[in-house]
């Protein structure tokens, strides 16, 4: 529901990358360093949904051009081909997490291959980074950055307003873009490379939703929530006259300039006592139109009204579908219908209960209808239909009385757009989806209109903690809000979460190595138990007791063999049961808030940690000893495990820039500990299936380690580390989990903060085996060859190519080295899938280890991006080693 995405961020975030440690271990100083890379395949595991979506965006000029943003979980650009979202944010890097926030988008429609984000997470020291307008030249597919000099707050209260970031429909090198905190009005001339201030703004706007906290995030002043141009005041290349702005302000919300913003008024008449959460301008009809709320949302929201204001007269007219007395939610959700003037419709974004209502007029606001009504209480009669067979998880699983109904129509709509080309199509943001219909103007003739979630590839659950069980299977989520799922087939939405009781964040989970049908999960409920267990692998629960004194769900550990659990919640110290947890007995010897583990082997050893140290148990959770072990992470951030099959063997990840920050091995239950010298820094540990030949399990980590941010994998027990994303795949922050899959080598799943369960497949069909990617060997490959240079994307002073190599000979070659001449003293920057030099504008490319080998009549692929100016032309010979290549 989204109550609880901001506790499941903050909490994780500061964790994983804010506590301070002290001095680090004794470092390993045998282990070697290789960066070599791999080819995966990256997708989500898929949920579809799962979080709030603020807004959606279609562009005005272009048919099914569309974008829909997410609070922390990036944008998202609309294929109609396939009726479904491609995320456009994924290489946000680790150091810039909070740019995976959006606070607004916009399109331009002069120029329909041109869009715009507003970018950042919190206002407040929770984000240490200040926010930012990415500009991209071709519909999201890259981006270049202008760094704001304040922050942004995607995640911040009053996220549904909007649109704060606007482009000049008539002269889109202008755009405006609010700010929150004090920090006014601002305008960029040259479309989004370069912002200032607008000095003679007259109102920062001053509402906070609750000045008395401490931390900043409830207390910050939302400032500049809305642009809007009239187009019909300016002519094509010339900046539009009149723009309207959205102040959170309760006595003084909407400001106008009529002269292209060189001088700005409040518009007289307006209604007092409400913040404008949207106002959206019908040029057609001669209307700015605007919903209001008592409230900045997109929570709270207690009255509400709705505005028509006559942009030829001033003349203001109350349009609200309901008298003010009825209300008991605010109105945000606004739009209007852009071939046929005159429908508006409208949302009570803030009605929970019993249901979320939408309006639609087709005279400008004189008259209304709504999506349902009551017959006789509680009894109620629909103008649609629900079909949620796509996302089945959307009932929740619930059983309501009258006059709640499951699905829900919605909760948190604050964004609802009719398609500018379409009638027919509508689409609405809630706190858990994106819901639409095609068949919206049934409404008008007495029909029912079908809503359904168009919501596949938007991907947005935070990610608590990850388990890939030896059978059954093979992925177990935990997740922010909607509590997680078991995926039987990733490529799948599950047909519910997890129920009985259904949390709404679930905080960790495990299972018993040697009895996976046996499965403990803990997480956060408003009134309940906070434990659940499971004897079939996760299909169904049933609920454990609270000891007292439980606020939350904390970690939890199964024993290998399923035989007891320990359990360290929120609220109270560090417990343990036989069973499934009848009755609790306070642990002793950890501390309470220790995170919690079980060795993979023993069932009757548990260990536990807490700022710095270790603790174990071999009494089945009922005592623990410290470790003598010294120089781990003194903070809590830190997440460990043990490794399945092998007793004592323990691997932990953690620590923060500050202090100890790394990867540690043990192999005698954490009585002493190893430092991989390896590792800069690391933060999630995992497992999965060992590499062909290998007689260790394959490591994969969230870490940076050759200086470079991302995710890694080792095939020989950390030696040496390839690392397996790249650039464009790097989700934000990734610190919560990772696992590998013990039946799958080379799987991997990735936990994201926004972006959902991410999983990746890699190309090295050999299981591991090949070349060593440290041998120095320079590789010889004779015989004839094929290449393929096709540039994938370009952009001002940058671009993107894909180079495929082929084996037209009729040996194979087991390690290749292509050259080229760049013809335009192009540059390149970053190579993947091969090592790269570069000399002047001569180029080298060679292949890493997975994929030095090449069958006769096969091929391999590498890509790049690079720099250039003036001309990009393509390289038109190709040599490996001293053998010429046919050019394709």
């Amino acid at each position: 529901m989204r109550r609880t995405r901001i506790l499941t961020a903050v909490l994780a975030l500061a964790a994983g990358l804010l506590a301070g440690t002290p001095p680090a271990l004794a470092a390993d100083s045998t282990a070697k360093v290789s960066l070599a890379a791999d080819t995966y395949t990256w997708k989500n595991a898929r949920i579809d949904g799962g979080g709030f979506v603020p807004g959606i965006v279609f562009n005005r000029s272009e048919k099914n051009l569309a974008y829909a943003r997410t609070d922390i979980g990036g944008a998202y650009r609309w294929q109609e081909s396939s009726k479904t979202w491609t995320p456009l944010l994924d290489s946000v890097g680790w150091d810039d997490w909070g740019h995976t926030g959006v606070v607004s988008l916009a399109s331009d429609a002069v120029d329909p291959n041109k869009v715009y984000a507003a970018v950042g997470t919190y206002t407040n020291s929770w984000d240490p980074k200040n926010g930012a307008v990415m500009r991209s030249s071709n519909r999201g597919a890259s981006w270049q950055k202008t760094d704001l000099p304040f922050k942004l707050g995607g995640n911040m209260p009053g996220r549904g307003m909007g649109e704060r970031l606007a482009v000049d429909p008539n002269k889109n090198s202008v755009l405006y873009l609010g700010a929150p905190s004090g920090k006014g009005l601002w305008r960029s001339t040259d479309s989004g490379v370069t912002w200032s201030q607008v000095a003679n703004f007259p109102n920062v706007g001053n509402y906070q939703q609750d000045p008395s906290d401490t931390s900043g995030y409830a207390s910050d002043n939302q400032g500049i929530v809305w642009v809007t141009f009239d187009e019909s005041t300016g002519t094509s290349g010339n900046a539009t006259r009149a723009i309207y702005v959205g102040v959170a302000d309760l006595q003084n919300s909407v400001y106008r300039s009529t002269d292209a913003g060189a001088t700005w008024t409040r518009l007289a008449g307006q209604p007092t006592g409400y913040l404008a959460h949207k106002g959206v301008l019908d040029a057609a009809g001669g209307y700015l139109y605007l919903s209001y709320s008592d409230k900045g949302g997109p929570y709270d929201g207690g009255k509400g009204q709705v505005w028509r204001y006559a942009t030829a007269t001033g003349t203001w007219t109350n349009i609200s579908p309901v008298a003010e007395a009825d209300t008991y939610y605010g109105f945000s959700g606004l739009t209007v219908d852009r071939r046929k003037p005159g429908t508006v419709m409208a949302t009570a974004y803030s009605s929970w209960w019993p249901d979320t209502q939408i309006f639609r007029s087709t005279d400008s606001g004189a008259t209304w209808t709504r999506a349902w009504d009551y017959t006789s209480y509680p009894n109620r009669a629909n103008r649609y239909t629900m079909d949620v067979s796509s996302s089945p998880w959307l009932t929740w699983g619930a059983n309501p009385s009258p006059p709640e109904q499951t699905p829900k129509l919605g909760w948190m709509t604050e964004s609802l757009e009719i398609d500018p080309f379409d009638s027919n199509r509508m689409m609405y943001g809630t706190g858990a989806t994106l819901y639409g219909t095609e068949n919206l103007t049934n409404w008008d003739s007495g029909g029912q209109f079908t809503i359904k979630p168009m919501v596949q590839g938007l991907e947005e659950t935070a990610v608590n903690d990850l388990a890939s069980p030896p059978s059954g299977a093979p992925l177990l989520s935990a997740l922010g809000d909607v509590g997680g799922f078991r995926h039987t087939d990733l490529t799948k939405v599950p047909s519910m979460m997890f129920t009985s009781p259904n949390f709404t964040t679930t905080t960790s989970l495990d299972f018993a190595e040697t009895n996976p049908n046996t499965v403990v999960r803990t997480g956060n409920l408003d009134s309940g138990p906070h434990i659940a267990f499971s004897t079939d692998n996760g299909a169904n629960w049933f609920a454990g007791t609270d000891p007292s004194g439980v606020s939350g769900g904390g970690t939890v550990a199964a024993a290998s063999d399923g035989s007891r659990f320990v359990w360290s919640p929120d609220g109270t110290g560090v417990q343990y049961t036989t069973g499934f947890g009848s009755s609790w007995s306070a642990s002793s010897g950890i501390p309470a808030g220790a995170i919690v583990e079980s060795d993979r082997v023993d069932a009757k050893t548990f260990y536990g940690f807490k700022s710095g140290k270790f603790y174990v148990s071999t009494d089945g959770g009922a005592t623990f000893t410290a470790s003598a072990a010294t120089g781990l992470p003194s903070g809590d951030s830190v997440r460990f495990k043990a490794l399945p099959g092998v007793k004592g063997d323990v691997w932990l990840a953690g620590g923060a820039t500050d202090g100890a920050y790394g990867l540690w091995h043990s192999t005698d239950g954490g009585a002493s500990w190893t430092k991989l010298s390896n590792v800069d820094q690391a933060d999630a540990i995992g497992f999965g299936k060992a590499a062909t030949g290998a007689s260790y399990q394959t490591l994969y980590t969230s870490a940076k380690i050759g200086g470079v941010r991302g995710i890694f994998r080792s095939t020989d027990k950390g030696a040496t580390w390839t690392r397996i994303n790249d650039d464009a795949h790097q989700w934000g922050w990734t610190g919560a989990a990772i696992t590998g899959d013990p039946r799958v080598y080379g799987r991997v799943y990735v936990s994201t903060n926004g972006r959902g369960v991410i999983y990746g497949d890699t190309s090295d069909t050999s299981g591991g085996g090949g070349t060593d990617p440290t041998d120095p060997t320079d590789p010889t490959p004779t015989g004839a060859c094929a290449v393929t240079y096709k540039i994938t994307n370009q952009w001002s002073g940058g671009f993107q190519a894909d180079v495929q190599l082929s084996n037209t000979g009729s040996s194979a070659w087991t390690g290749w080295s292509l050259g080229w001449t760049f013809p335009n003293a192009q540059t390149v920057s970053q190579t993947w899938n091969a090592e790269s030099a570069q000399s002047g504008s001569t180029v080298t490319a060679k292949n890493v280890g997975w994929n030095a080998n090449v069958a006769a009549g096969s091929s391999v692929s590498f890509g790049f991006t690079g720099s250039w100016s003036g001309t990009n032309g393509k390289p038109t010979a190709f040599k490996l080693g001293d053998q010429a290549c046919t050019v394709a």
